[in-house]
């Protein structure tokens, strides 16, 4: 049997099990895990970014977006089908104390004009819109791009309005290998991008969240806070190095495939299926609104 539930459910290699067992390591909270450090170093500059931090999950990488540039009260546009609004358990207002506001766009993209319309004018009895959160690819939308010149459009018209702006890049690296675009350029019109090893990678566990030194060093104490200060971190962090120099190129592989299946299933009677533009398919019964629930991914 083969599992198309998710691109998450991937094992770990021979060879990934390997590396990380004969990795480097040291204490992480006194900043002394060369492999963790290495890590870093270079997911921060394949995104362009000053610093970078290995955390746990996609989920905490998004909120700690989400803490370095709002305070309590704040609120945070996003569309409404992204996984920050539908995924993360409410974790932005119980731990970040902002509301959100969801736009209703096309496919999990919205307009410059939709986003001009969610802007808040700065009443006192009204909540600040203080940032922009956007997500590629999209993954309720079945793995759709976000186009980068429309990335570019909505940042730049959100850092005008004096928003912050953070890129929920879970499958960025999709992204990048369905376009040929490198991940730096994606990553350019945000102030910090969160991205997974754990989705199509093959690592087990984690994502790195990127920005500048700054931004980064105040998630990094937050991080903390949350109960994520780690250990002899390299263990994972061999992992992830190794998904990045060894695995990116099975990405490409892996959209073939999801072509191959979706072109497969559309001759099937009373199916309805969307052609992939990554690795994930979307597949209902006829009649039926395609969803997040008729999602499948390789």
């Amino acid at each position: 049997m083969v599992d198309l539930r998710s691109d998450t459910v991937t094992h770990p290699s021979l060879g990934m099990r390997r590396a990380m067992a004969a990795a480097e390591v040291g204490d992480d909270v006194f900043g002394e895990d060369p492999t963790a450090i290495a890590l870093q170093k270079t997911v921060a500059t394949m995104l362009g970014k000053e610093a970078a931090l290995f955390v746990p999950s996609g989920m905490m990488g998004n909120q700690l977006g989400i803490y370095v540039h709002t305070s309590p009260g704040d609120e945070v546009i996003l569309e409404r089908q992204s996984h920050i609004f539908n995924y993360e358990s409410g974790s932005a207002s119980s731990l970040c104390g902002v509301t959100l506001h969801p736009i209703k766009g096309q496919e999990g993209r919205f307009t410059k004009e939709q986003l001009h319309g969610a802007l808040r004018h700065g009443h006192y009895w009204e909540s600040r819109s203080a940032l922009l959160c956007l997500e590629n690819t999209l993954n309720i939308a079945g793995g759709l791009l976000f186009p980068l010149p429309e990335l570019k459009d909505l940042a730049g018209y959100a850092h005008s309005c004096g928003l912050s702006c953070h890129l929920d890049g879970a499958r960025l690296w999709n992204a990048s290998v369905a376009t040929g675009i490198p991940v730096k350029d994606y990553a350019a019109p945000f102030d910090t991008v969160t991205v997974c090893l754990s989705k199509g990678l093959g690592a087990p566990v984690g994502s790195v969240f990127a920005g500048t030194a700054e931004t980064v060093e105040r998630a990094h104490r937050r991080r903390k806070e949350l109960g994520a200060g780690m250990r002899q971190l390299g263990v994972l962090a061999a992992a992830g190095l190794y998904a990045l120099e060894h695995n990116l190129g099975d990405l490409e592989q892996d959209h073939a495939n999801a072509r191959h299946l979706a072109k497969g299933l559309a001759v099937l009677a009373g199916l309805d299926v969307r052609p992939p533009e990554t690795n994930i398919v979307l597949v209902n019964l006829r009649g039926q609104p395609i969803g997040p629930r008729a999602s499948s991914t390789l």
